[in-house]
């Protein structure tokens, strides 16, 4: 259907329009209006007149975000033996009940300090979310947040958790070593 209900009909329009409107058979009590496949003087001078050519109205595609490093996964070995308690977990923070803000600069300051004392793996519990059926917000985020320059230099993996700690709503993460040279 047309948005444009203003403007007049063409020659071919009116054709159409009277074959499918000669088709229908109107309510009780209606008649079909009528129309004439013939113009006025005005309507045909409007319709020979040139038309003006328009480029087609196109919307921009939006810019593609810029590819971020993302930190790999932990491999399959470190993974289990998190899992089942031969690695140590050398810390834990859980940012259940805070906000965004709030869990952001905790997390930040926790790997910090955490990567500085030579810990290597740590547990961020995150929660699973409380909302119905959607991912919490802190479940989507902290992934992001680790994308982010300010955690790349810390966090070099990241894995969701066993079951026994916490399942989706926790994250094993590997920290980067510190070199030498820092």
């Amino acid at each position: 259907m047309s948005k444009d209900r203003g403007r007049a009909l063409n020659l071919d329009d009116r054709i159409l329009w009277s074959k499918v409107a000669g088709s229908v058979k109107p309510l009780p009590g209606r008649t079909l209006p009528t129309m004439s496949a013939h113009f006025s003087q005005e309507e045909e001078a409007a319709e020979q007149a040139p038309k003006r050519q328009t480029a087609p109205a196109t919307v921009p595609a939006p810019p593609k975000p810029a590819a971020t490093p993302h930190p790999a996964g932990l491999d399959r070995v470190t993974r289990r033996k998190l899992a089942k308690g031969r690695v140590p977990i050398d810390g834990k923070v859980d940012l259940h009940g805070l906000t965004q803000r709030e869990a952001h600069g905790l997390l930040l300051s926790f790997l910090s300090q955490a990567r500085a004392a030579g810990r290597r793996h740590v547990l961020i519990v995150t929660g699973k979310g409380a909302s119905m059926g959607s991912e919490g917000i802190l479940r989507r985020a902290v992934p992001q947040w680790f994308a982010t320059a300010a955690f790349r230099g810390l966090v070099s993996g990241y894995e969701d958790a066993s079951r026994g700690h916490g399942g989706s709503g926790a994250l094993y993460v590997r920290l980067r070593r510190i070199r030498e040279a820092e």
